[in-house]
């Protein structure tokens, strides 16, 4: 399958109808070795995401690396919010170079790949240079990802950009697949997202649950 439109002539937003979900490898051995952030914060991006790509039914795949040996299944966060999936076990640390991995987000016809994993410097900025190199439209959710030292994250984010690759942060994936706070459909789910993940806005949304109850039962009202 190929692309004939590389990345810089894209739209710019992402599209829940055009997004694929990637994450790779959120396993506890690969947070073990965690030294650029905290890594309690990039659990709870992660489990942004896969309640983000539950929420609005972004096709999702998951991945794992020698989940039966060292480094461990998927963790929770990942795996509740989408208990239909059964992670891709590879071997490789690029894991474009896996044909099942390649073929799984192809298969799904969208263009706007999301991608998220652990370690930066390795088994998430291979795949993503190699998805680059194809001329495919990438976002990297860099805070529900982690490398081993703060130089080696923020290094191989910085290369992965300078290739073509778009950042993004968990929250702001939520907020732009969501758009609008007239997509009923979604927005409720977009508020409890947020209530639960969100950090200091999450509070803002228990603050006017507590005050003013009508705001749970019309989740939109909170917004104006």
């Amino acid at each position: 399958m190929s692309i004939t439109a590389p990345s810089n002539q894209t739209q710019n937003q992402l599209d829940k109808g055009e997004a694929v979900f990637l994450l790779i490898d959120h396993q506890p051995a690969m947070f073990f070795g965690i030294g650029s952030t905290d890594r309690a914060s990039i659990v709870n991006n992660a489990a942004v995401l896969a309640k983000t790509a539950a929420a609005f039914e972004v096709p999702t795949v998951l991945t794992s690396i020698n989940a039966e040996g060292f480094s461990g299944p998927l963790v929770e966060a990942v795996t509740e919010p989408l208990p239909h999936l059964v992670p891709i076990d590879r071997t490789t640390i690029n894991g474009w170079d896996d044909k099942r991995v390649r073929d799984a987000v192809l298969a799904t016809g969208r263009r706007q790949i999301v991608v998220a994993g652990l370690w930066t410097e390795a088994c998430l900025m291979q795949p993503v240079l190699s998805m680059l190199d194809e001329g495919r439209d990438v976002y990297v959710v860099t805070d529900a990802s982690g490398g081993s030292s703060t130089e080696t994250h923020e290094m191989a984010v910085q290369r992965m950009i300078q290739a073509g690759a778009r950042p993004a942060t968990a929250l702001s994936v939520l907020f732009e697949l969501q758009r609008d706070f007239a997509r009923t459909e979604t927005v409720g789910k977009m508020f409890e997202i947020s209530r639960a993940h969100g950090g200091a806005y999450g509070l803002s949304i228990d603050y006017a649950y507590a005050m003013l109850p009508a705001y749970r039962d019309k989740p939109a009202v909170a917004a104006k």
